[in-house]
């Protein structure tokens, strides 16, 4: 498949974030499959870029330091179901990009060029491939999570095909740690994957298996039963778990429930106003309005769901 093979651009000369050129002729891309020994180079990009964008806009970085960084991407690299790809150039890495490849759906992200090597159609090029990979893997839908602030991306995003659909809320603060009555949160067992697939099937119209198997053999997972049935469940409350449930009191449960809400915080759907108000009232706060986009496949949720970064 071309994605086994490096695949070389001609992109114009680089700029830094205010536009000046930072080399006066074009250079030579290569895109590569991402390997676990590019995690520290990549891990500290992903840090720079995030870093730079948030503070232009005054919010708060994604990632609190490169080491945070570069942990997420070699937990990335050594998932079985992410695809990673590396943008070098002149040898040095200069971008990358993850695409998570489980079930029907393949979701994008983190995507990320090194500041100094902005403006020189490496984004774009980094979209292209994975977009490319999902198709030939015959994905029937592709997404991704946004930062509303970040008007060049959204701008690319469109531009390739991915319309918004949902608009979210990073939310952060302390843990509520308060039962909702008439539910009982637990760890998810192995017992647990075929209800939680269905639920998830009926509500989104596809499952997640390999993200919810992965979770539930790490412990993560947690489900939610109401009168002796799941009701929900959640592979953690978090930047990179996601959840669902049949009503905002089963998801109020999972999220209660949860002793911290992991790396920058979870997403809300601002659409449900219900469930916004409730973590309000629990001393959760905004830190940064994001949007979820798509191309393909898309079915409108049938419940109330909590995305991941990874969709």
């Amino acid at each position: 498949m071309p994605e086994n093979r490096p695949i070389v651009f001609e992109s114009p000369g680089l700029r830094d974030p205010r536009g000046s050129r930072l080399q006066e002729h074009p250079m030579a891309l290569t895109l590569r499959p991402a390997t676990p020994a590019d995690a520290p180079a990549a891990g500290a990009i992903c840090y720079h870029a995030f870093k730079t964008i948030s503070e232009q806009h005054n919010f708060p970085p994604d990632f609190p330091s490169v080491e945070a960084a570069v942990g997420a991407l070699t937990m990335l690299l050594a998932h079985p179901a992410v695809y990673g790809v590396i943008a070098e150039s002149e040898g040095r890495i200069v971008g990358s990009n993850f695409l998570w490849l489980d079930g029907p759906i393949a979701s994008i992200g983190p995507i990320t060029v090194d500041p100094a090597a902005q403006n020189a159609s490496i984004g774009r090029r980094l979209m292209e491939h994975v977009i490319a990979h999902a198709r030939q893997r015959g994905s029937a839908g592709i997404r991704l999570v946004q930062a509303a602030f970040h008007n060049r991306s959204l701008s690319l995003y469109a531009k390739l095909g991915l319309n918004i659909h949902e608009p979210l809320a990073l939310m952060q603060g302390p843990s509520i740690n308060r039962p909702v009555v008439g539910f009982t949160v637990r760890t998810a067992a192995p017992a647990d994957l075929d209800a939680c697939n269905a639920l998830c099937t009926r509500i989104h119209g596809h499952d997640r298996p390999g993200e919810l198997r992965f979770a539930v053999a790490q412990k993560a997972a947690t489900v939610v039963e109401h009168d002796h049935r799941i009701v929900g469940y959640a592979t953690g409350i978090g930047f990179f778990g996601h959840a669902i449930a049949e009503s905002n009191e089963g998801l109020q449960a999972l999220i209660a429930a949860a002793p911290a809400f992991a790396g920058p915080g979870f997403l809300l759907p601002t659409r449900n106003s219900d469930l916004l108000r409730w973590c309000l009232a629990h001393n959760l706060r905004v830190i940064q309005p994001m949007t979820l986009m798509a191309m393909g496949l898309y079915n409108e949720p049938a419940g109330v769901f909590l995305p991941s970064i990874c969709c």
